[in-house]
């Protein structure tokens, strides 16, 4: 059996030329890049991209639209709430001393009536 060989400052730098000039002729193997191709390749995305981005802002406004939704019904609710407060608290009042009189007078006036 072999036993390790410490490998010297020279071995180290042809390893390193022979892993390079192995890169350079994998990258010279490639075909060449078809500018046709790239072009079309590069419309179809911009393409999809300007889908995507319509696709965004049709869902935005609709967003947008909803919370409007809401925001009214809510506001059409606290309007409500409101107005049946004001009416609670007008049933609610006692009634002046005018208008006690004013039922009394015509009580009074139903029962003369009715004689």
């Amino acid at each position: 059996m072999a036993s390790f060989k410490v490998p010297t400052f020279q071995d180290r730098t042809d390893a390193a030329a022979k892993a390079k000039q192995k890169a350079l002729d994998r990258l010279k193997a490639k075909p060449p890049v078809d500018e046709a191709l790239a072009a079309q390749q590069r419309a179809a995305w911009e393409q999809r991209q300007a889908a995507l981005a319509e696709e965004r802002a049709v869902k935005a406004a609709a967003t947008a639209a909803a919370k409007a939704e809401k925001a009214a019904a809510k506001a059409k609710e606290i309007a409500e709430a409101a107005a049946a407060a004001e009416l609670k608290a007008a049933r609610l009042k006692p009634p002046s001393a005018a208008e006690m009189k004013a039922a009394r007078d015509a009580r009074y006036a139903a029962r003369q009536a009715r004689k």
